[in-house]
């Protein structure tokens, strides 16, 4: 390894961590777009078709565990060539179930998988090889799932089209997997001081700061991802073509980059912390606005947009507040812990939402659900020990 804290090679796992974060949950993203071709093909009710993407949601983050820990004690290379092989099995077997639940365990275990190495674990090493540009740092290489977003969910729903969702997959399969691999070399250890000791998880368990945060993430993922799967179907079954419906998808990771890149450059000015805060905000509120949407396109636009501006907040973010309050040693596990929340959000969010879409066969309880659960998280945020420059108060049991 060459180069210090914010050098040219710290850029380097930037780059890596932008495209494999991209890769790995723009395709888990991408699943609307695939939502109503699989659903018809299986017959399958709205409830049980997004337990694919609640499944695939709850692995990445709960497996960020292990591969964080991973990362911690082997370095980023192998951890990102296994999701990389993940990636390509899991799409590949997809693309030949012959039920729903097979797809449960192809998608959501084979896609699962790779996001919890392309992601988590990534944008851990990148906090760790920075200190004086980490926020702008971890900021640049999260947007990759904003520009991942952006990019793939249109696509799938173009490919869909011409080609059907089952070769969609397989194109996925190998295009991603192939990207991935060309970001294992650009990966690399942190420095020394920056690497992990086996840091125990009740470290952070014994902050109950720590654990509010948690449950705060938890109640902003029971509404986060609702929009991924149903936004785009909520805008067909109101007479939006298939692919102007997956732009929406595309508009709310795009907004999110603005937010990744955005908030972390105004982090030294503003405060962490009170950014963060600032995005459940931002994400509560936009659930108002599908609400009153209607049929008008131009509302749903409006409403991703601001979504993705707090969506891409909190992810960009997330690392900085974890590092303030428990330092960087071990941030790769740390992160994982962290990230449960979401990920149990993520497992039952959307699936609630669609049997509550299909018991009442309209979307409003489905969004009023978002909006509240949102605005729970958020409130859980106030009264929180924050120090003058607006991040949080650094925990007894930080290190690093």
């Amino acid at each position: 390894m060459t180069g210090g804290l914010d050098s040219r090679r710290a850029w380097l796992t930037v780059v890596g961590a932008f495209f494999s974060s991209g890769i790995t949950l723009g395709t888990a993203y991408s699943f609307g777009a695939f939502f109503e071709s699989m659903a018809e093909e299986f017959d399958a009710a709205r409830g049980a078709t997004a337990v694919i993407f609640g499944i695939t949601t709850f692995s990445f983050f709960w497996l960020g565990i292990g591969t964080g820990r991973m990362v911690d004690r082997f370095g980023p290379r192998p951890v990102l060539a296994l999701g990389a092989a993940s990636l390509l099995v899991g799409l590949l077997a997809t693309a030949e179930v012959q039920s729903l639940t097979a797809g449960y365990l192809t998608y959501g275990a084979g896609v699962g998988i790779a996001a919890a190495c392309g992601y988590v674990p990534m944008v851990a090493v990148v906090g760790a090889w920075f200190e004086r540009s980490r926020a702008v740092a971890v900021g640049v290489a999260v947007a990759g799932i904003g520009v991942g977003t952006l990019v793939l969910s249109p696509l799938a729903a173009a490919l869909i089209d011409a080609h059907g969702w089952r070769d969609t997959y397989r194109i996925f399969a190998i295009g991603g997997a192939a990207v991935l691999l060309a970001c294992v070399p650009l990966m690399d250890r942190p420095p020394v001081h920056a690497q992990a000791t086996d840091r125990p998880y009740l470290d952070a368990f014994g902050s109950p700061v720590f654990r509010r945060l948690i449950t705060s993430a938890l109640c902003l993922a029971l509404g986060l991802f609702v929009p991924f799967v149903f936004v785009g179907q909520y805008a067909k079954d109101r007479g939006v073509g298939a692919v102007q419906a997956s732009i929406l998808v595309g508009v709310l990771g795009g907004s999110s980059v603005l937010a990744r890149v955005g908030f972390g450059s105004l982090v030294r000015r503003f405060g962490s912390f009170r950014l963060y805060r600032l995005c459940f905000v931002s994400h509560s509120l936009s659930f108002f606005v599908w609400l009153v949407a209607g049929s008008s396109f131009a509302a749903l636009v409006v409403f991703v947009a601001v979504l993705g501006v707090g969506y891409g907040g909190f992810v960009a973010l997330s690392p900085i507040v974890l590092s303030d309050l428990l330092g960087v040693v071990g941030l790769g596990k740390m992160l994982g812990v962290f990230y449960t929340g979401a990920g149990l959000g993520g497992l039952l969010g959307p699936p609630f939402a669609g049997w509550l879409i299909d018991q009442t066969d309209t979307y409003r309880w489905a969004i009023v659900f978002g909006g509240v659960s949102g605005a729970v998280g958020t409130l859980l945020l106030f009264w929180m020990p924050v120090d003058r420059s607006g991040r949080i108060e650094r925990a007894a049991t930080a290190v690093g």
